[in-house]
């Protein structure tokens, strides 16, 4: 089973790191639907910026826990509320 792979800003990957933050969100586009939709994944893999191979120190396994939509506003999106996939990342493996 494939693996899903995200790279986060450390605030970020920080705030799910220490339990405070237990979804991912990714706009709802071509792009992520075609990654997403349909898709299960055996683990998540959240790292903190692009890390050098095995760098675990900046990389977070969580089991897949799948994803819901959602309609947030975030500033990160802009200040109109925008639909999202709100990716589970609170669990561990």
């Amino acid at each position: 089973m494939n693996d899903l792979h995200l790279n986060l800003k450390a605030e970020y990957f920080d705030a799910i790191k220490d339990g405070s933050k237990l979804f991912e969100y990714r706009r709802c586009t071509p792009y992520w639907i075609k990654r997403l939709v349909g898709k299960e994944f055996g683990r998540v893999f959240i790292k903190r910026g692009y890390p050098a191979h095995g760098d675990m120190d900046r990389t977070l396994v969580r089991a897949w826990a799948g994803y819901e939509v959602q309609t947030i506003t975030h500033p990160h999106f802009g200040p109109d509320p925008v639909e999202v996939f709100a990716i589970r990342v609170g669990g561990v493996l």
